[in-house]
């Protein structure tokens, strides 16, 4: 089995006038958020053999926070995640096979169309991922990333 940890980033702070989106930080909120989500990972011993995460300035403080919790892993900006579609994520993660446990940090709508199109086969059968949610999808080893190939292991939200 290989897993598949989805991570939506936590809270921003909403933009500034003239600020980009992908500009925005965390709200202090957001960054108690991140920092859960990492103890709940280092807990339950998800740690990832690799991360790729969105460039926004949100998903990457996002992951700083995780990473302070679980520790070092390899990581790499990702610039597709930012507004990816579910099918981009698939693309980009079957890039990554050889990864036992990979770990998108990204965004809605993509994270949670993602989960819902593995899990159950149809991307608007969604039920929202709120920010800082992380699901853990397991997908059998030698398969590709399709609809309906995962099954969803664990939820988890702040």
């Amino acid at each position: 089995m290989r897993e598949l940890i989805l991570l939506r980033h936590a809270h921003a702070e909403p933009a500034a006038q003239g600020q980009a989106d992908l500009d925005r930080p965390l709200s202090a909120e957001g960054l108690a958020e991140a920092e859960a989500a990492g103890r709940w990972l280092a807990q339950n011993k998800l740690v990832p053999d690799c991360v790729l995460c969105s460039p926004s300035r949100r998903t990457r403080e996002t992951l700083e926070a995780v990473l302070a919790a679980i520790g070092y892993v390899d990581q790499r900006i990702e610039p597709s995640i930012y507004e990816a579609t579910p099918g981009t994520l698939i693309a980009l993660a079957d890039l990554h096979v050889e990864a036992e446990r990979l770990m998108l940090v990204g965004h809605n709508p993509g994270l949670e169309r993602l989960a819902a199109l593995l899990h159950s086969g149809q991307s608007g059968d969604y039920r929202g991922m709120p920010p800082g949610g992380i699901a853990v999808l397991n997908v059998p080893a030698e398969t590709s990333l399709e609809p309906g190939v995962a099954q969803l292991s664990a939820f988890w939200w702040p």
